[in-house]
């Protein structure tokens, strides 16, 4: 592969994937969506299905690594770093393109949900505490974009990152590689989609379950920069955990995988 394959596949695919979860979310948050209030199994199938569509999509051209912490493990596995920043730099990139598609999609509701006194206050707003009370560290369409607690304790915050992220990238590391090692081939991208749905279901409720720097990093951006009104604050004290504990957590599924199975 490429530098040029790599980069052009690993910005198209994580496009693609944050473009289909992003919107998932957003069809589940925004009060104009016809989906609004469909749960946190939509959700996790979402992003599921998500996985599967870029990983089909850009496993050709990049190995579908989609994610930082993919790339990380492969690295560690391989000894190989040659490629790490071009796969780094397709996915930063694509993740924020797909944020922004999200946003394009969704702009009627985006204006409406912003605009609703009963969710983002003033006079005769409703007591929605549940929206209110994170106000302050993270605005009421951030989850759409990008991750955060429901209990903010930062060592347990990490933790949940790290765990969830060594079962996905040890999944991938020991099934479904493409012939030349480098990445997710085809035939393992409906194994994945599961583990992440599985991640999603199983792990997810702490944090939200970024599991992907890129993921987080990417929108969280896109959010900080969008022109929404009454949008909130993109939580950038947080934003730390969801790119420091997905890096740890490929690089503890890599060590994992050399002990046991190389």
């Amino acid at each position: 592969m490429s530098s040029s394959d790599i980069f052009i596949g690993e910005t198209i695919g994580t496009a693609v994937l944050i473009l289909l979860g992003g919107g998932v979310c957003a069809a589940v948050t925004l009060k104009a969506s016809k989906a609004r209030d469909a749960g946190w199994l939509a959700i996790a199938f979402g992003w599921g299905f998500a996985v599967l569509t870029a990983v089909y999509i850009s496993a050709p051209l990049s190995g579908a690594h989609l994610n930082p912490a993919v790339t990380l493990g492969i690295a560690i596995k391989d000894d190989d770093w040659s490629n790490v920043w071009t796969y780094w730099s397709g996915q930063l990139l694509g993740a924020m393109i797909g944020a922004a598609l999200v946003w394009v999609a969704y702009y009627g509701q985006f204006l409406a949900h912003l605009t609703d006194r009963s969710i983002v206050g003033g006079p005769g707003a409703q007591d929605v505490k549940s929206v209110e009370a994170r106000e302050a560290k993270a605005g009421p369409v951030l989850g759409i974009f990008s991750t955060g607690p429901e209990v903010r304790v930062a060592w347990q915050n990490v933790a949940t990152e790290i765990i969830g992220t060594t079962v996905l990238v040890l999944a991938v590391l020991t099934q479904g590689l493409n012939d030349s090692g480098k990445g997710l081939g085809t035939l393992g991208a409906l194994i994945t989609a599961l583990v992440v749905v599985s991640i999603g279901l199983s792990l997810g409720g702490p944090t939200g379950y970024a599991i992907n720097p890129a993921r987080d990093l990417g929108p969280r951006i896109v959010h900080a920069l969008l022109p929404l009104p009454n949008k909130g604050a993109s939580d950038w004290t947080y934003a730390w955990i969801p790119v420091v504990g997905p890096l740890i957590g490929g690089a503890v599924a890599a060590g994992l995988y050399n002990v046991a199975f190389a």
